[in-house]
């Protein structure tokens, strides 16, 4: 290996009680066998600490892809290749994870092994977007890389205005307030919009995030296009020897302090046997009881989903949380799936089609109004969108109540036909 470049800045960042990446990469250039790797990484780190001596950033964009693709990678030029020559070229790829982050130790390790014969060996998991990140490969070896992994089953993300790689959360395997298929619905989106993630042809990003309750693990209703959360619409579960052994346990007070009066709506009330009563009609599932008690509470049995449009984090509006277009959608049969895949399909292309450039679906409806999202969609208006209908700008307020009375009575007649 070439002479080690001194780097006092960085060596700052390993003071400290928590982990640093610089540990990491200097564990590349000190002990990988590999004599390119180790070169990779001292270059890198010569470029970096250059980067906070001069407080200038010396990375530049270009183009770099994969034959048939348009995106799935961050193109990475140094300003000062020549005097860093090994990271001349830091390419990143973006590869989608298995739906839930399900890896066997023999599939990572055959990944490692391949990223290490054609990369830098820097890898993250996961990225924001959820990717794994392969850092640092030049222009030549992105394509080999991407050959070898995509003959053993793994594909790029999305990278650029176009569908990104999809999230969900673990899942019903090692969760028990799961209230719906969040693998398969992963999986029937992202196979439905292949095509949309490798080659960008959208305003700007668009991100599916699957949550199987409303805890939100996946954090879908404020960073997701397409958040869709699984709850139920029954009555919660109660198993009221569970609570009066938790209020043994923990004492009437805890429960009082920590649950009763921590409810949003109000709709708790322990009774003076131990026992607790739920107001199931103003219950907003928020999961904070279910949480704290979960051996006593649980989903109910008339689950599905809920489906929010236009979250995201500061662009050129600022954060925004997703708002509902479905309060609640079954998923039990194929022709929910179909249901489920018409409506991102209808959304996707209403945004394609009026959405500004770099604008995201959620800055577009801020602009053109929920109304007029929902008329172009084909869903009709429901109460249960408007969070706050005396302040909502979406809804006029002379007549509500009319109308109001009139949906229920409507949705009454629907039901028992």
């Amino acid at each position: 290996m070439a002479d080690k470049h001194n780097t006092p800045m960085l060596d700052e960042l390993e003071h400290g009680p928590w982990p640093s990446f610089i540990s990491g990469i200097k564990r590349l250039r000190d002990q990988h066998p590999q004599e390119r790797i180790s070169n990779m990484a001292n270059s890198l780190l010569g470029q970096l600490e250059h980067s906070y001596e001069t407080r200038k950033g010396y990375w530049k964009g270009g183009t770099v892809s994969v034959f048939g693709y348009g995106s799935g990678i961050i193109p990475r030029f140094s300003e000062v290749g020549d005097a860093f020559p090994e990271s001349r070229e830091f390419h990143t790829l973006r590869v989608q994870p298995p739906a839930g982050n399900y890896y066997s130790t023999s599939m990572l390790r055959q990944l490692g092994e391949s990223w290490e014969k054609h990369g830098s060996g820097l890898q993250t998991f996961h990225g924001q977007t959820g990717n794994i990140m392969f850092i640092g490969s030049t222009t030549e070896n992105t394509q080999h890389f991407f050959d070898e992994i995509n003959e053993y089953g793994w594909d790029l993300g999305g990278a650029g205005p176009c569908v990104r790689t999809g999230m969900c959360c673990v899942g019903a395997a090692r969760c028990e307030q799961s209230n719906i298929d969040e693998i398969k619905i992963h999986r029937t989106l992202l196979n439905n919009f292949t095509d949309d993630v490798h080659r960008p042809a959208l305003p700007y990003k668009f991100k599916f995030k699957v949550s199987g309750c409303p805890n939100d693990c996946v954090n879908s209703i404020e960073r997701a296009d397409c958040a869709i959360i699984g709850t139920w619409r029954d009555d919660m579960k109660v198993d009221q020897e569970e609570v009066k052994d938790f209020v043994e346990k923990k004492g009437r007070k805890y429960v009082i302090d920590n649950v009763i009066t921590r409810c949003p709506t109000n709709c708790l009330s322990l009774k003076d046997d131990d026992t607790l009563e739920v107001d199931n009609r103003n219950c907003v599932k928020c999961m904070h009881c279910l949480n704290v008690m979960p051996k006593a509470l649980s989903p109910g049995d008339d689950k599905g989903a809920t489906i929010l449009m236009g979250g995201k984090r500061t662009l050129k509006v600022g954060d925004l949380m997703g708002t509902v277009v479905v309060p609640f959608m079954k998923l039990d049969t194929e022709e929910d799936y179909e249901k489920l895949t018409e409506l991102a399909e209808e959304t996707i292309d209403f945004w394609a089609e009026n959405g500004l450039e770099h604008e995201r679906c959620g800055e577009m409806i801020e602009r053109i109004g929920l109304v007029n999202f929902l008329d172009g969609i084909g869903l009709e208006v429901d109460p249960n969108m408007v969070a706050d209908p005396t302040t909502s700008s979406y809804v006029r307020m002379d007549g509500w109540d009319d109308e109001a009375e009139k949906w229920f009575k409507e949705k009454l007649q629907a039901a028992e036909a």
